[in-house]
């Protein structure tokens, strides 16, 4: 099965493809907040350059957020759209997820949590905590949107060694309790994205089911908020 991924919730555009094979070919812009313009035609790109025409594609993987309200939209849009065009499934992963499953390795090498956080401005971060399994990563916190001194009570209150990665952790990185290990900078990827949706599209397909993708705001959209402070 064909897999495309569109990951659209950060301000990095990235798209990714791969085959039965493995991985076919993946691309990234960092063009701000312009996700409308830079998709479409960063999947044609991808397409092009795998030699996979649109056609072969058999499911598509999404991110769901959180992240930015209208990067998020423009994903989820555009992969839907894409899923009822070919008549295929389309499943949604968190950003959280997809920050954590590349630590899933050094976690289990050290028996260490890792801690997703994305900065979600304001003064809050967008975390979870993950796990490292035999068969990748699982979530042992809800995600929530809080501010850093209530991250730094979760953290305390498991009381557990930790890895801390994303752009929150690394804004906030001296306000973080001590002895956390910061990841440098990172962004959820599309290549994670298609490796850990591959196989639900593979799992939805088998059983008939047509999966809900619905967005993970974790808080009302900042135009909302405003015009209830107004």
């Amino acid at each position: 099965m064909i897999t495309l991924g569109i990951e659209s919730a950060t301000t990095v555009v990235g798209v990714a493809i791969a085959g039965d094979d493995g991985m076919l070919g993946s691309v990234e812009i960092n063009g701000g907040r312009r996700h409308a313009e830079v998709l479409s035609p960063a999947i044609e790109f991808v397409c092009h350059h795998a030699q996979i025409d649109v056609a072969e594609i058999g499911a598509v993987a999404v991110d769901i957020g959180p992240g930015l309200f209208t990067g998020m939209r423009v994903g989820i849009a555009t992969a839907k759209a894409l899923a009822h065009a070919l008549q295929i499934p389309v499943v949604g992963v968190s950003s959280l997820e997809l920050l954590a499953h590349p630590l899933r390795q050094r976690a289990a090498d050290t028996d260490r949590i890792i801690a997703s956080v994305i900065d979600a401005r304001k003064g809050e971060v967008f975390a979870a905590f993950y796990k490292a399994t035999a068969d990748g990563i699982q979530r042992v916190s809800e995600p929530r949107a809080c501010s850093i001194a209530d991250f730094n009570a979760d953290v305390l209150a498991r009381g557990q060694d930790m890895i801390a990665v994303g752009d929150g952790a690394w804004r906030y990185r001296d306000e973080l309790e001590p002895g956390i290990e910061i990841r440098e900078r990172a962004h959820p990827s599309a290549v994670s994205l298609v490796e850990i949706g591959r196989p639900l599209a593979l799992t939805a397909e088998a059983d008939g089911i047509t999966p809900e993708v619905q967005p993970m705001y974790l808080r009302a959209p900042d135009a909302q908020i405003n015009w209830t402070s107004r």
